[in-house]
């Protein structure tokens, strides 16, 4: 009988953490199911890029996990109930009810406007392959000498606001940081952020907090209005908010509560990778939200469960941080080494090389889930028979 694996969510994460258990497990004791609401994968990182009115290359997973054993199925997730072992799913063929002996949850996270007044009606958000889209179309419509204003001075805001500058030269880009610009990088590193930004000529407000977002203005608490054709806003993430819905321990913010496996603490047969999991790093810090964490919380979930099913030691891989990998428009590019808590370090890769370094990160990254069976040779492990659950050969429910 077959141990039913449910994968809910195709983002980095979910899609590696699939393709990693098909290649450790055989097809004939286990049936792996990925769900996802689109048909390929998204470079989320890339999402700046998108909007900026740049192509990516299409990743459709039918051809990503042909030939895997892993099952597509294209459908939202409406419920998961984590007592009864079942998720819900809304797809082309209406509502669905799949059961699992084991979830893997990666349903990841999305924009949040922190209830900022007008933040929901006139800002766009790039989180999302629909949302970086429609900024798109927003930003071919803007006229020379016409302001984009970037709403975040993170990560996030940081690559956006100079992949805008750099893609549309004629228009005024602007930033709008609660703190100053790049603070959380070492002095050389944010002078080189100083510098690029001067370069391109991007307006930056620091130490500012948005109060209001209008159709044509941004209102910042001390009531300056700065004018704004185009609003992005990357003011942080908020996660699906199915977890928090469920019998399942979770933090304020919605995240599922795992241990150093990834497993749940109070429901153990449910895995939650990526954004969706609040997990410790080795420094005894949590983890942020990033690719950086995902990709090792993937595979941690996927090697203990492989473990749990065949009686084997789990391997690990290290839950820290060696650098931040930030893109400043296609030419110029900051790696900022840290500590393993993600603490900045003094050094610092700036330059042209550092954006090299960065895209040769993205293309990895990608690659790695574009192809999940590909690379070093790994014996498919039979599943001891503690683990195979009487009467699983039945996947569906009424």
């Amino acid at each position: 009988m077959e141990h039913r694996i449910i994968v809910l969510g195709a983002g980095y994460t979910g899609a590696f953490a699939a393709g990693r258990l098909a290649k450790r497990l055989r097809p004939e004791d286990v049936s792996i199911t990925l769900v996802n609401a689109e048909p390929d994968f998204v470079e989320r990182v890339r999402m700046h890029q998108v909007a900026a009115g740049q192509d990516l290359k299409p990743r459709p997973f039918a051809e990503m996990f042909a030939g895997t054993g892993v099952e597509l199925k294209l459908a939202k997730v409406t419920a998961v109930d984590a007592d009864a072992k079942t998720v819900a799913l809304t797809g082309a063929g209406g509502a669905e009810t799949l059961a699992y002996d084991t979830l893997v949850y990666a349903l990841g996270s999305g924009w949040t406007d922190h209830g900022v007044p007008g933040a929901a009606e006139h800002a766009y958000e790039i989180a999302s392959r629909p949302g970086a889209l429609k900024l798109r179309e927003r930003l071919a419509r803007l006229d020379a000498g016409q302001t984009v204003t970037v709403v975040g001075g993170g990560l996030t805001g940081v690559e956006a606001a100079t992949e805008f500058a750099e893609a549309r030269p004629d228009l005024k880009v602007a930033l709008v940081a609660r703190g100053g610009l790049g603070d959380w990088v070492s002095p050389k590193a944010q002078a080189h952020l100083r510098k690029v930004f001067a370069k391109l000529g991007i307006r930056v407000h620091e130490h500012a907090d948005v109060a209001e977002v209008r159709p044509d203005a941004v209102v910042t608490a001390d009531g300056t209005a700065i004018d704004s054709a185009a609003t992005v806003w990357t003011t942080g993430f908020a996660v699906h908010p199915i977890a928090a819905a469920t019998t399942m321990e979770t933090t304020g913010r919605g995240q599922i509560v795992v241990d150093r496996d990834m497993a749940s603490v109070s429901h153990p047969d449910v895995f939650a990778v990526g954004d969706a999991g609040y997990a410790m790093g080795d420094s005894g810090s949590p983890l942020r939200m990033s690719c950086a964490s995902g990709i090792p919380m993937a595979q941690n979930a996927a090697e203990a469960i492989v473990a749990r099913l065949t009686g084997t030691r789990p391997g690990r891989a290290p839950l820290g941080y060696f650098n931040q990998c930030i893109s400043l428009g296609r030419k110029e590019g900051l790696i900022q080494y840290v500590h393993g808590d993600d603490r900045a370090r003094s050094g610092s890769l700036r330059g042209p090389l550092a954006a090299r370094y960065k895209e040769l990160i993205c293309k990895g990254a990608a690659w790695g889930v574009a192809n999940p069976t590909y690379g070093m040779p790994v014996r498919r492990r039979r599943i001891a028979k503690a683990a195979r659950p009487e009467g699983s050969a039945v996947r569906a429910l009424a």
